[in-house]
């Protein structure tokens, strides 16, 4: 029988990361205001309105996604699922791991995907701390974890 030994889920929190994208959404709204409500033109060298319209709808698109961007990991007596919304979800089966271990893997150049870091592929929201899986097949990736202490003894215990 399946039982489920850990969860995570995350999502990006930095509030750092937060500010800049609230400021980078005041420009377009400061724009609209200017150009649509006072009548007049946004900036030295303004927009039209219908490309002031789409560079806001653009900028809002890409709050919205780091809005949506989660990193889910369950892991279970039989497999590791993870899910990196909106992105892509992947199973693993026991069988198929040739090794797991929780590793500190530095700065790989910022978070979301990584590819071609000494890990594989770097799956990660924030900080440096993930589960290193190597498959039987060479494959081998990294899930981001905050749940470090809590992972590693499952990862003794069960693998």
């Amino acid at each position: 029988m399946t039982k489920i030994l850990f969860k995570e889920k995350q999502k990006f929190t930095q509030w750092w990361l937060w500010l800049l994208l609230i400021g980078i959404g005041l420009i377009p709204l400061v724009g609209i205001y200017s150009q649509f409500i006072l009548g007049e033109e946004f900036g030295d060298n303004p927009m039209s309105n219908k490309g002031l319209i789409i560079f806001s709808i653009f900028i809002y698109l890409i709050i919205y996604l780091f809005y949506s961007i989660k990193l889910k990991t369950v892991i279970s007596t039989d497999e590791i699922y993870f899910k990196f919304t909106p992105f892509l979800s992947q199973k693993v089966k026991k069988d198929d791991i040739s090794s797991l271990e929780i590793v500190n893997y530095g700065f790989v150049g910022g978070w979301g995907i990584r590819y071609g870091s000494k890990f594989g592929t770097v799956y990660n929201i924030g900080g440096n701390k993930g589960l290193a899986i190597k498959l039987k097949n060479g494959k081998k990736f990294l899930i981001g974890t905050q749940k470090n202490k809590e992972l590693e003894r499952i990862v003794k215990e069960f693998f």
